[in-house]
């Protein structure tokens, strides 16, 4: 079948698509994704009983009436029907990747361009091979603009997505250590997330959002037209304020805007934010937003899934930033933590994954920054950890994993500490943030 028909199909079934047979809502079309573990063809008729119009398959066997659609593979043809509909609407869509920070900035810069425009972006972490096609087929006539973000864990992820959703503007938050395993290096890491300048730099616009202060992302994008923005160079500079709140207060100003000095408050934890909100700033800027508005999104936006968020338990002061971890966003992490005032400080440190054979020296890194800290206690959670063990000084507490580590908080109540909680996800750190 054509993709033409194929969208003409896609528009009759309202334009709502479904991967999961479990939530199939009434004319919707459905995509019979596979997987390591499941093969959506074996739910096809299931999803068609349960109300979708039509399904979406690649096994020949599974096609029972003119409702299966037989192609050669579901998750490219999901993403062709995506990049088919991004082009027939036209709206601008702006890409975000990055190695720390890419959701906080695509959140950030989703809540102060919906100040002035109807926007579509990326909800929670659906920022991969399935997750940005289906939000490119979110897609509607009423949106006026599109924010997206994109992740990576190998060469080609980005080139894949970008070729999806169609860029207009790109931003890269960074480039930092992460995913090493997949990347093969660092180099690795600066050539998989530059593959959206180079999808920009073949378009006749290739507008950029470039963050000054860093020299890699200065080297990836030049000769591209670069909007700047840093702490002393760009459209947007700014600066954290030196105050003793938890959470990040910087002033910032913009010449080329005609914009004085000026000072905002967030509920974003860590200093290392402040690029993620000088970025929103200046997007917003060059996209028209009033600047009281700016200040009011970014001032008003509240952390979730466990980003840069304080929680204040009945025990204990959290800042729980437990849903990724690499070398770049633990070092942040535990410099942030170390400016922080308190007499009990304590981390919780879960892990780093897909690391590869840098694995041992990235570990030992953070152990010896973690030596150089004033803290109370320090718990370290995981095999990687504990493969280390012996470069750690007196006194820091291993665990195999989150599980053993809960059945210590059972038994000693913590109480009256400052707590960093920070790991990968798989570390299941935000599990115990009732037991604190």
């Amino acid at each position: 079948m054509l993709i033409q028909e194929l969208y003409e199909l896609y528009l009759k079934a309202g334009c709502v698509v479904t991967t999961d047979s479990r939530n199939c809502p009434s004319g919707s079309m459905f995509f019979a994704l596979k997987g390591e573990r499941f093969d959506g063809n074996r739910y096809a008729h299931s999803a068609i009983g349960q109300g979708c119009s039509f399904a979406v398959v690649d096994d020949k066997s599974v096609v029972a009436d003119s409702r299966y659609i037989l192609v050669d593979n579901v998750l490219s043809t999901l993403r062709e029907l995506a990049r088919y509909h991004r082009n027939v609407l036209g709206v601008p869509v702006l890409g975000i990747t990055g190695t720390n920070g890419k959701t906080t900035t695509k959140e950030l810069v989703a809540a102060v361009l919906s100040r002035k425009y109807n926007v579509l972006y990326t909800h929670g972490n659906l920022n991969n091979s399935i997750g940005v096609p289906l939000t490119v087929l979110g897609l509607r006539k009423e949106h006026n603009f599109a924010v997206v973000e994109m992740g990576a864990s190998h060469p080609g992820d980005i080139e894949e997505l970008v070729n999806v959703c169609c860029p207009d503007f790109g931003l890269i938050t960074n480039v930092g250590h992460a995913h090493l395993q997949g990347f093969g290096s660092f180099e690795g890491v600066k050539k998989t997330k530059g593959e959206l300048y180079d999808f920009l730099k073949k378009k006749d616009a290739h507008k950029v959002f470039v963050l000054s202060d860093s020299s890699d992302l200065m080297e990836m994008s030049s000769g591209m037209d670069r909007i700047l923005y840093g702490s002393s160079n760009g459209a947007v500079c700014g600066n954290v304020y030196a105050g003793n709140s938890f959470f990040l207060e910087f002033e910032w100003n913009s010449e080329q805007y005609s914009i004085g000095i000026r000072s905002v408050k967030t509920n974003l934890v860590g200093s290392y934010n402040l690029d993620n909100v000088l970025a929103a700033i200046t997007v917003g800027l060059y996209f028209g937003v009033p600047v009281e508005d700016i200040e009011k999104a970014v001032g008003e936006y509240v952390p979730s899934n466990n980003r840069s968020q304080l929680c204040k338990t009945e025990n204990n002061t959290l800042i729980v930033d437990a849903y990724n971890a690499n070398p770049t966003s633990m070092c942040a992490a535990l410099s942030n933590f170390s400016t922080i005032r308190s007499d009990n400080k304590m981390v919780i440190l879960g892990a780093m994954r897909e690391l590869g054979e840098y694995s041992v020296q990235e570990h030992i890194q953070v152990i010896e920054q973690l030596a150089g800290m004033n803290l109370n206690k320090v718990w370290l959670i995981g095999p990687e950890f504990l493969a280390v063990r012996s470069h750690a000084p007196a006194g820091f507490v291993f665990y195999e994993s989150t599980d053993f580590m809960t059945e210590t908080l059972r038994s000693q109540h913590l109480k009256g500490y400052t707590i960093l909680l920070k790991g990968s996800n798989s570390n299941n750190l935000s599990g115990v943030v009732d037991l604190l």
